[in-house]
């Protein structure tokens, strides 16, 4: 549920306007999503969602501004940290056909806060996105960017584990298992 201040809805898709609302939408999500949340900073033409836990907020900025915004909240918190994702189409767009796109490029590498981007399809990460959508909440954040593959697509992932403490974690429990099952019985 998003809140500022007062409840403006329980499921589904909310649209909320002006510079503050946005902000504040992103914050209370911030402290309150976890791992396995995603969170999408959409290009204008973006589809809605209509499904129960994707919830939407309309920020009246570009597509690199949401983003800087949204990894500074994010590092904010310790709970979660994101797996960016790029459409591997941004990367052909050319400047010809959708005038600004290099430059929009050049300005969302820059909103990365130095996070590493993965890039692929437009429709794999929706199917991702949707995946995710049936167990998981999804925060879409739709701006005023009208360029074609322009969203950014982040996955947030545990903050304070990583995927090498997790592997580790794993072996050491099949180690112990397989060091219970090798013992000599007594």
């Amino acid at each position: 549920m998003l809140a500022t201040g007062a409840t403006l809805a329980t499921t589904g898709c909310m649209f909320m306007g002006s510079e503050n609302t946005w902000r504040a939408a992103v914050d209370n999500q911030a402290s309150q999503l976890g791992y396995r949340n995603w969170i999408v900073v959409a290009e204008a033409s973006f589809p809605a969602h209509s499904r129960s836990g994707v919830r939407q907020v309309t920020a009246p900025v570009e597509v690199p501004e949401a983003v800087d915004y949204v990894l500074q909240a994010l590092e904010r918190t310790e709970n979660v940290r994101p797996q960016v994702y790029l459409t591997r189409e941004l990367r052909s767009v050319e400047n010809d056909f959708a005038p600004g796109i290099d430059d929009l490029r050049k300005r969302i590498q820059g909103s990365l806060h130095g996070h590493e981007a993965t890039e692929l399809d437009q429709q794999s990460l929706l199917t991702l996105l949707e995946d995710a959508n049936r167990s998981f909440d999804v925060l879409v954040i739709r701006t005023q960017t009208a360029l074609p593959y322009s969203s950014v697509f982040l996955e947030l992932k545990p903050g304070y584990w990583d995927a090498d403490s997790e592997t580790r974690l794993r072996e050491r429990i099949e180690h112990e298992r397989m060091q219970r099952l090798v013992r000599p019985f007594p």
